[in-house]
């Protein structure tokens, strides 16, 4: 029996937002951990470099570490630093909520 991935991602396109950008949907599912933080990172940075608004759904995601956080603690930096584009979490369950919370990135994530 085959084992069931503990993170995946979906990427969705949009139809563009009242202002006109390109909109594309991150959906996470599973725990964002130092196994697949680097897989993410990597998949929407190439997506910053697009431009337009980025939305990361959270919904679905249980557990977040470190290296989870710093993912994206990371993207979130790029985006504005790049200055491309508009990059949104949304969707957090009340565990990863709680853990941004308390480690006050949620202020740095919702800005």
């Amino acid at each position: 029996m085959a084992e069931t991935p503990s993170f995946h991602f979906e990427v969705e396109k949009s139809p563009d937002d009242q202002a006109g950008n390109r909109v594309t949907t991150v959906k996470c599912h599973g725990r964002v951990t130092a196994e697949n933080a680097g897989e993410l990172k990597t998949a929407v940075k190439s997506l910053i470099a697009q431009g337009g608004r980025i939305v990361i759904d959270l919904s679905d995601v249980h557990f977040v570490d470190s290296s989870g956080l710093g993912a994206f603690v990371a993207l979130k930096v790029t985006a504005v630093k790049q200055g491309l584009c508009i990059l949104e979490f949304v969707n957090m369950t009340s565990r990863v909520l709680e853990l941004l919370r308390l480690t006050r990135i949620d202020q740095l994530l919702s800005s």
